[in-house]
């Protein structure tokens, strides 16, 4: 009975929902308001500054966004990316 206890536990411990990053450049508001730290007017902001400037170069230059500052860059850093074609649905998750 233990060892099937450690079974299902270490099971759940290494399975999950597959994690998955959101492309800052192609993201709607929706899927950007999936990142922790991201409501409706931040991801406002970032689309805002998308179509006025063009996409994102790098993570980083999310920081030129108003409202995103280090403290947000922390929260969301391993969850964004730019040119990546994943999908968005894990991210809600967490």
């Amino acid at each position: 009975m233990k060892q099937l206890f450690l079974v299902l536990i270490m099971l759940f411990v290494f399975t999950g929902t597959a994690h998955a990053v959101i492309d800052i450049n192609t993201a709607t508001q929706s899927e950007l308001e999936l990142l922790q730290g991201v409501g409706p007017a931040k991801a406002e902001a970032i689309i805002a500054h998308r179509e006025k400037h063009g996409d994102f170069i790098s993570k980083e230059a999310l920081e030129d966004v108003d409202g995103i500052g280090p403290g947000t860059m922390k929260q969301i850093f391993g969850d964004i990316t730019v040119g990546n074609k994943q999908t968005v649905s894990a991210v809600a998750g967490q």
